[in-house]
């Protein structure tokens, strides 16, 4: 596991399971970027800002995100492809860099998984997050 990456599930901040699995598929809940339980940043993203002032918060959620869906694994099973990223960013209305955002997520997923860590994506600016967050990452995996 990477550094990010903890050894349990991420805290859930709700009535929710972290991560769902039917069959050979992982559905994680959204991901915000908490370490033990507290957000490592809040607030929004501002246009005037540079996108890099949220890659560790970006790099955190999905890595929750990511532990969330690895820790629905039986012993020899493994992460065939992740077949969604969803990277929700709470920004201002001029906001225009949402792929940039994303771009953090995908790369963190490929430093991981190699290739199997690129699917299809979708970086959506939002009004608000959870607790003020400034991003919120969700996965759907598939397993072999």
């Amino acid at each position: 596991m990477s550094t990010l990456e903890e050894k349990n599930n991420p805290i859930p901040q709700g009535k929710y399971a972290p991560a769902s699995r039917f069959g050979n598929m992982i559905y994680t809940a959204g991901m915000t970027p908490r370490k033990n339980g507290v957000l490592i940043q809040s607030g929004k993203v501002r246009t005037g800002d540079s996108v890099s002032a949220y890659k560790t918060a970006v790099r955190q959620a999905v890595a929750n995100a990511l532990t969330a869906a690895k820790n629905l694994l039986a012993e020899q099973e493994q992460l065939e492809q992740i077949i969604s990223l969803t990277v929700y960013i709470n920004s201002d209305e001029t906001f225009e860099s949402h792929s940039s955002i994303a771009d953090f997520a995908s790369e963190y997923l490929y430093e991981e998984l190699g290739d199997s860590g690129i699917g299809s994506r979708a970086a959506i600016g939002v009004a608000s997050l959870p607790g003020n967050a400034p991003i919120e990452i969700q996965l759907i995996a598939g397993v072999l």
